[in-house]
C-alpha cells in the first residue's frame, strides 16, 4: 500500500481476477471504502509495488512473460490518468520516491523461469521525475570482487553460477538528503549502495551470519517435537537475507534497518533446499549426528544445500539456513551491525500464544517488512512479521 496525504487515499495492490491498484478512501480511517480501481491490463501482469510522491502513483508491474522488461507506470493520484509508462528490468519488485520527489527508484529482481533456462539480469532502475529519462544498472562491475565478497557471506549460487544474473535486489530505502540509495539483495545476504545523482553503484556490503550457537541467538527449529523450545546449536548459522530496508540518520551517522525475512530459490530446474535429516553430517563437526538428525532436534530444520560442505567430500560441516528471525542495525558507512534482535521476535511471539510451530523449521516468524517514524518524542521501527499475526514496536531513539 501506498498512502497520499494530499487525497487521504490509500492505494493498494489487488493481484486477483484481474490485476489492478485499489483506491480506497481512508479519511474517516473508521469508514474505509474502495471508491476506484485502476486496471493494470493495458500495462502487463503482476503489480508488486506501489508509491506516492507530490501527486503521483508509481507502479511497479511486471511483464505477463516474467523474464521480460518490466514497467514502471506513473499515475496521477487525484483523477486516476495516466502521466508515464517507463520500461525497467525484469521482474520490478518494489517502487520508491526520493525524499525529494525528484527520482524513482525500481529493484528489479530478475528471477529465473522455473526450468532455469532463463535467468535474467538482477538491476536497479533510476529514472528522472523531470524528464522520466530511466537509467538501468546492472553489477557486472563488481564480479571481479566476487571472491573477496564470498569470503564475507556474500553469495553467488545455481546453475553457471552467473555473477549478473544471479543478483537479486529486492527493496530500496533512500537517505533523507536524496543522494544514496541502499538496496537488500536478498539472496545474495547483502546490501548495496547506489549514487542517485550520478546512477553508479558504489559498493556491495556482504551481511555475514547469525551464529545459532550463542545462547541470545537460541532457536526453535523443529515443527514436529510437540512444543516450543528455544535452543543453542554447535556449527548451526542464519543468514540474514533481508526483504526490507529503512534508513535512519541519527548524531552524523546513517544507519540502515533491515527486516531479516530470508528467501530460497526453489525451481524445477533448481533448488537448494534440503531437510537436515535428508543430507549427511560430518562426524567431526557434528558427532552426535544421528541423533541431532532426528525430527526433535535438528532434522526438520531447511537449510542451504550451496553453503557448508567446506572440504567439498559430500558432507555438510556447517548448517545455513535462511533468515536470521530478526531485525538488526547496520553502520551505512562500514556496513558494521551494531544491533541485532536476537531471537526476541519469536519468544515474544510466543510469550503472546501468537508464535506458529509450524514455521520453526523455516524461519520462525518471518520478519518481513520495516518502517520507521516518530511518534512524540520517540522514534519507532515497527516490524511486520509475517508468520506472526502482530507488528512489533521498537523505540530507536538510539539505534544502536
Amino acid at each position: 500500500t501506498a498512502f497520499d496525504p494530499a487525497t487521504n487515499r490509500l492505494f493498494a495492490v489487488n493481484n486477483g481476477t484481474e490485476n489492478k491498484i485499489d483506491v480506497l478512501d481512508i479519511s474517516n480511517p473508521s469508514n474505509v471504502t474502495v471508491i476506484k480501481s485502476i486496471s493494470m491490463l493495458p500495462y502487463g501482469g503482476y503489480v508488486n509495488s506501489v508509491a506516492v510522491s507530490n501527486g503521483k502513483l508509481a507502479a511497479a508491474i511486471e511483464s505477463t512473460n516474467k523474464q521480460a522488461a518490466g514497467k514502471i507506470v506513473v499515475f496521477n493520484t487525484s483523477n486516476y490518468t495516466e502521466i508515464k509508462s517507463i520500461n525497467v528490468g525484469s521482474l520490478p519488485d518494489m517502487v520508491t520516491f526520493s525524499p525529494d520527489g525528484s527520482y524513482i527508484l525500481s529493484a528489479n529482481e530478475g528471477e529465473p523461469s522455473d526450468d532455469y533456462l532463463n535467468d535474467p539480469e538482477g538491476s536497479i532502475s533510476i529514472i528522472k521525475v523531470s524528464d522520466y529519462s530511466v537509467t538501468t544498472l546492472n553489477f557486472a562491475s563488481f564480479e571481479s570482487q566476487l571472491a573477496s565478497l564470498t569470503s564475507k557471506g556474500f553469495r553467488i549460487f545455481g546453475p553457471g553460477k552467473n555473477f549478473v544474473k544471479d543478483i537479486e535486489p529486492e527493496y530500496i530505502t533512500i537517505s533523507d538528503d536524496s543522494k544514496t540509495a541502499y538496496v537488500t539483495l536478498q539472496e545474495n545476504n547483502a546490501i548495496a549502495e547506489i549514487d542517485i545523482t550520478s546512477a553508479a553503484i558504489k559498493k556491495i556490503t556482504p551481511l555475514g551470519f547469525k551464529d545459532y550457537s550463542l545462547a541470545a541467538n537460541a532457536t526453535d527449529v523443529s515443527d514436529k517435537d510437540n512444543k516450543i523450545e528455544f535452543n543453542t546449536f554447535s556449527k548451526v548459522y542464519g543468514m540474514y537475507m533481508p526483504d526490507a530496508i529503512a534508513y535512519f540518520y541519527h548524531n552524523g551517522t546513517p544507519y540502515l534497518f533491515t527486516a531479516n525475512e530470508g528467501d530460497s530459490r526453489e525451481y524445477k530446474g533448481f533448488s537448494e533446499m534440503k531437510r537436515v535429516s535428508a543430507i549427511s553430517l560430518d562426524a567431526t563437526n557434528f558427532p552426535t549426528g544421528a541423533t541431532l538428525k532426528t525430527d526433535a532436534i535438528l532434522g526438520r530444520l531447511n537449510i542451504t544445500t550451496t553453503l557448508g560442505d567446506t572440504d567439498s567430500d559430500g558432507d555438510f560441516d556447517a548448517l545455513y539456513s535462511l533468515g536470521a528471525r530478526s531485525f538488526s542495525v547496520w553502520d551505512a558507512n562500514t556496513g558494521a551491525q551494531v544491533f541485532d534482535s536476537k531471537n526476541e521476535l519469536d519468544k515474544k511471539a510466543n510469550e503472546l500464544k501468537i508464535y506458529d510451530d509450524g514455521r520453526s523449521d523455516d524461519k520462525g516468524v518471518e520478519p518481513e517488512s520495516i518502517a520507521i517514524g516518530r511518534v512524540g518524542s520517540k522514534t519507532i521501527a515497527v516490524v511486520g512479521m509475517e508468520r506472526a499475526d502482530a507488528f512489533a514496536i521498537y523505540d530507536i531513539t538510539t539505534p544502536t
